[in-house]
């Protein structure tokens, strides 16, 4: 048959399905497969006389069987791709979690590293305060906090404590424990390995010059850290103490707002935010009035305040 045969009225589309198939009516009475598929379209034009198909021979069906391509090979190949799978599954339960892991999560995960609050169990508090030291509102919370006979635990930025060297003393002295709030107020899980913990190293020394120690406890600002730095934190025996009652003091609100907003979210066990330092927009005159009536409406509640190492029963250095 020449492959360029047409028919008359048709187009060549149909002329090549026409060929096709009376290529397969070749292959079947060759017991061959044909090399080109048949079309319906084929079945609009008039058929020749059928040629009687003769009947296949015992011999000839294993052929059609053989020239069959079946499906093992091809599942035999995917068998072999399977035990890659469980392997990456077990390499990443021992990494740091793909997916990045909320506060909330970080504190289920690493609970011996990660505190919110203390024991439900016992009414203790513990009033914590942020940002200093400073030269306008620190020395008055320590006046109060004196005042009031309680024992509080001041987050400090490396920054402030060198601006600062006295104050940084003066908190010593008077009972109370500090901890570390990183040098410049970083936002911390933007910052690479090495920055982050420059962060927390260089408070670390600046701090240890000052008051002999050097602090377990560490506050990451804005509370916000995230696995990667967890895990080093564990690694070099700090403890991070984030909180679990917002006084949002650091809005400027007045001593009456701020002690609502502790009443309302105290219990046992909690660790209370509290800033003692601030940008010079920021007025914590509030803060500073709040402190006593606070005091004074926990104790009368039945709560007994301690520092933070000793609402979590660890120690103060590291």
């Amino acid at each position: 048959m020449a492959k360029n045969k047409t028919y008359p009225n048709q187009p060549y589309a149909q002329n090549a399905d026409i060929e096709g198939q009376e290529l397969e009516t070749k292959a079947i009475l060759e017991n061959t497969e044909p090399s080109v598929k048949p079309s319906a379209a084929a079945s609009s034009l008039d058929q020749p006389t059928p040629i009687p198909t003769p009947t296949a021979s015992p011999e000839s069906a294993p052929t059609i069987v053989e020239s069959t391509p079946t499906p093992k090979p091809k599942k035999a190949a995917q068998s072999e791709k399977k035990p890659s799978v469980p392997v990456q599954k077990s390499q990443g339960q021992s990494r740091i979690s793909q997916k990045k892991l909320t506060l909330s999560q970080l504190v289920v995960k690493y609970p011996d590293t990660f505190k919110l609050r203390g024991s439900s169990q016992e009414k203790k508090v513990a009033l914590t305060f942020d940002d200093g030291p400073d030269a306008r509102f620190t020395p008055k919370v320590l006046d109060a906090l004196k005042a009031n006979q309680v024992k509080a635990t001041f987050f400090l930025l490396g920054s402030q404590a060198n601006a600062h060297p006295d104050m940084v003393r003066r908190i010593v002295k008077e009972g109370h424990v500090i901890g570390n709030h990183s040098y410049s107020h970083a936002n911390l899980p933007k910052l690479s390995v090495d920055k982050f913990q420059n962060q927390i190293e260089s408070t670390e020394g600046v701090l240890q010059n000052l008051i002999g120690y050097a602090p377990k406890l560490i506050r990451p600002p804005y509370g916000a850290i995230n696995e990667e730095q967890v895990r080093w934190v564990a690694d070099h025996h700090y403890l991070i103490v984030n909180w679990n009652v917002d006084s949002l003091d650091w809005k400027s609100l007045s001593s009456d707002q701020i002690l609502n907003n502790i009443m309302l979210q105290t219990k046992p066990g909690s660790i209370i935010l509290q800033h003692s330092g601030g940008a010079d927009s920021q007025d914590l005159s509030g803060t500073v009035q709040a402190i006593g009536p606070l005091i004074s409406k926990l104790k009368a509640a039945g709560y007994t305040f301690v520092t933070v190492p000793e609402l979590l029963h660890v120690a103060k250095n590291k």
